[in-house]
This record gives C-alpha cells, structure tokens and sequence, in this order.
C-alpha cells in the first residue's frame, strides 16, 4: 500500500476544478472573521472568553506558521533523528502542555510521570502503526511519522488529563471515603480501585464515542485532509480507521500509566492520603515544572509502589485464612 501521496499536495492549477486552492493570509483574516463572531458572543452573554479566544487564535496562528517553516525543512532532509527529535519535542511540549496548562490539580513528580506516559504510547504505537499498519517504508519517513505522532499525542493528551483530574479530585473532596477503607485494612489499590477504574472509563470514553460517530455521524480531519490531498475516498477511509485504533490504543497505555502513577504518589506505601503531594493553586510556572522533575526519587516511589502490588498479588493468590473475602465483603 502506498502511503507516500497521504499528504496534501498539487492536484492541478490553483483555481480549477480538483485544484488545491492557494491559500494566502488574507485568506486565514476573512476565516479569522468566525473568531470576532465568538468574541461578540462572549461579550453579549458575558461569558468572559473573549481574551482567552483571541490569545487562543493568536497562539494557533504563531504556532502552526513556525511548525509549517520547520517541518517543510525536516520534510526535505529525511534524516532519521531529526524526526526522533521533532517526535521527542512534541511529546516534551505535550507533557508542559498538560501538567501547567490542562490541570487544575497536579500530583508530585507529576511532570516526569506524564512524560514517561507519553513516550511509552506514543512512540512504540506510532512505530508498530506505520511499520506494519500502514506499511510506510521506512516507518520514519518525516511526511507520515511527524503528524502520526502529533495527533497522537493531541488525543493522548486529553486522555491523561481526564484520568489524572479525576483521581485527585476524588482524593481530595472524598478523601474521608478513602481513608475509611485504609482504616479498616484496605491497601491502597484496594481503596482506590472504584477510583482508578472510573478514572479509565472516563478517559477511554472520548476515543469510544470517536469511533461510534465516524463515518455516517462525523467525517474527521484526517479523512477530510487524505480526500482534499487527492487520495482516494477508499484509502481515506482505510487510513482513517488505522488511525482511530491506533489514537485508542496509545491513549489506553497512557491512561493507565498516568493513573497508577498518581494513585502510587498521592497514596503512600503506608497507605496513607498525602494531602501534601496534591497541589491545586500554584501561579509559580516554574514552581509548577519544578516539583515534577525529580525524576530519580519518582522512579523510586513508582518502583516500590508497583513491588508491593506484585508482592500483594501473589499474597492474595496463596492466602486461604479467609482474611480476603472478608475484606472484599467490606469493599464490596
């Protein structure tokens, strides 16, 4: 399968019938035009989002201009570790993206847990998606990898952000329900178990409902994007659903990384709440980068965390005194 012509590119003179249009600025400022329309919204309900949607506009506009500039560049070289690094810097970017900007509420070593999420699903899922998938040969090739890897880290990202908020918030305003459980003998993935699940069902249903509507529903941009660029509606297709499931699987690995990750932090070996480590207000952006970094103590806590879940595994595998199913009663 042919994968080289999946981008946009000339289909004729501009202007003509099955032509690419040449898009030019003032064509962004009369589309710019929908923006004022929801600025004037806001100002009308007072809905107070009139600066957020112009900072917004504004950033969209710098950022995809400079992303265009540099990867027109990476496009024309081909080399193999400039992309690893355009796929490292977008899932850096990615990983600031989510811990200052997306949550309102953080947990320590938040920064290089999210980080280590995005690399370990982004990456081997873009590497197994275009080697085998989509058969792009090789699977770096810059044209596909780099915006595989974009949109995966896009949807991951709301993926990791929905699981993480959801867990420190029940930590937070149910923290007395939680410490019940632990007060009466309950580990702390037993005590967080209804959590961690209901965090994962709330991150994977935006990638469930997707895949739902594609198609009769919804025609996404991805397809949108192949058909304009002049690939058939058939392959359109085809590499749309490639890249749904693959969007699915990496938001999954991340999910249940991010997940575990907090509930490991914010709920000490002891199997107590540590308050302490979940931070809600913090205006300090270094301060909000600064106490995620400690990537060596973090790796550490994680370390012995998932040590004493493999540890209580096997213990409740060889138990037979009944102390389980009781415990099990009380958690329901």
């Amino acid at each position: 399968m042919d994968y080289e012509n999946f981008n946009l590119q000339t289909m004729g003179a501009p202007g003509k019938p099955g032509g690419e249009p040449d898009l030019r600025w003032i064509n962004v400022s009369i589309a710019l035009a929908f923006i004022l329309f929801d600025m004037g919204v806001s100002t009308v309900f007072r809905l107070g989002l009139g600066t957020s949607l112009f900072i917004a506009a504004v950033r969209c506009i710098g950022q995809l201009a400079v992303v265009a500039t540099l990867l027109q560049q990476v496009f024309e070289t081909r080399d193999p570790w400039i992309v690893f690094l355009i796929a490292l810097l977008l899932n850096t970017l990615g990983t600031i993206e989510t811990v200052i900007n997306k949550s309102k509420r953080r947990f320590q070593y938040m920064f290089p847990a999210v980080l280590i999420a995005m690399l370990g699903s982004t990456i081997p899922v873009s590497i197994l998606g275009a080697k085998f998938a989509m058969e792009v040969k090789p699977f770096w090739t810059p044209i596909q990898y780099i915006p595989l890897v974009g949109m995966l880290c896009g949807s991951t990202i709301s993926g990791v952000v929905i699981a993480v908020s959801y867990v420190l918030k029940e930590l937070v305003e149910n923290r007395d329900k939680v410490e019940i459980y632990l007060s009466f003998g309950a580990t702390r993935m037993e005590a967080c178990r209804p959590i961690a699940i209901e965090a994962l069902r709330l991150a994977l249903t935006p990638p469930i409902n997707n895949m739902s509507v594609l198609g009769i529903i919804a025609i996404p941009g991805m397809m949108t994007g192949a058909i304009l660029g002049g690939s058939s509606v058939q392959q359109a297709a085809k590499l749309q659903m490639i890249i749904i499931f693959m969007i699915t699987a990496s938001t999954t690995l991340a999910s249940i990384f991010t997940t575990f990750s907090a509930v490991f932090v914010a709920v000490d070996a002891e199997h107590r709440v540590r308050g302490d480590r979940i931070y809600t207000q913090n205006n300090n952006i270094a301060k909000r980068v600064a106490f995620g970094l400690d990537v060596k103590g973090f790796w550490a806590r994680l370390k012995r965390g998932f040590e004493w879940l493999r540890e209580r595994t096997g213990t409740i595998r060889l138990s037979g005194d009944g102390t389980d199913s009781e415990r099990a009663r009380l958690l329901g």
